[in-house]
């Protein structure tokens, strides 16, 4: 195998091709299965220079102004004595969303905002990631499924052909 080929023409090569990414706000919401993974995260910040141990097993690193932040689980981030915030429960929406689709985030956040859950949505290369209260998970989960189940909302698809 060539050693220099792009990762993915690797896994490609090894019988494994990538999933066809999803745009159509409809078809992304239909197809959303929300999962609830195991555990409890936090959400914490270190110095841009303090190096991120691997066996953290960090699940989403972004550096920002104000430092690196990591999200953890929280045993994990107990354990090294790291301080994070208040634990948080990991939804994956299952669907692969397209990188540039527009619209699924503010579905989703709306949905939960007007249930009254906050939600910390990581868009990543496949799957969106929302981090909801810990004790607000099963209700979060519940809204995403309903979501799920609504009809094609016809006030927008009216709206794009010049209705109401």
């Amino acid at each position: 195998m060539d050693h220099e080929a792009e990762p993915a023409v690797a896994l490609i090569r090894l019988g494994w091709a990538p999933m066809a990414a999803i745009s159509d706000l409809d078809a992304l919401l239909a197809g959303l299965a929300p999962r609830l993974r195991p555990g409890r995260y936090v959400f914490l910040t270190l110095p841009e220079d303090e190096p991120v141990k691997a066996k953290w097993r960090p699940i989403m690193t972004f550096l920002e102004d104000e430092g690196r932040t990591v999200v953890l689980d929280a045993k994990v981030a107990k354990a090294a004595d790291l301080q994070g915030s208040a634990k948080l429960a990991w939804i994956t929406l299952d669907v692969h969303s397209d990188l540039e689709a527009v619209g699924l985030t503010a579905a989703v956040s709306g949905a939960l905002a007007e249930a009254g859950i906050s939600c910390n949505v990581v868009a990543a290369a496949y799957h969106d990631h929302l981090f909801v209260p810990a004790d607000a998970a099963e209700r979060a989960l519940a809204v995403l499924q309903e979501l799920a189940t609504r009809p094609v909302h016809a006030s927008r698809h009216a709206a794009s052909a010049g209705g109401a």
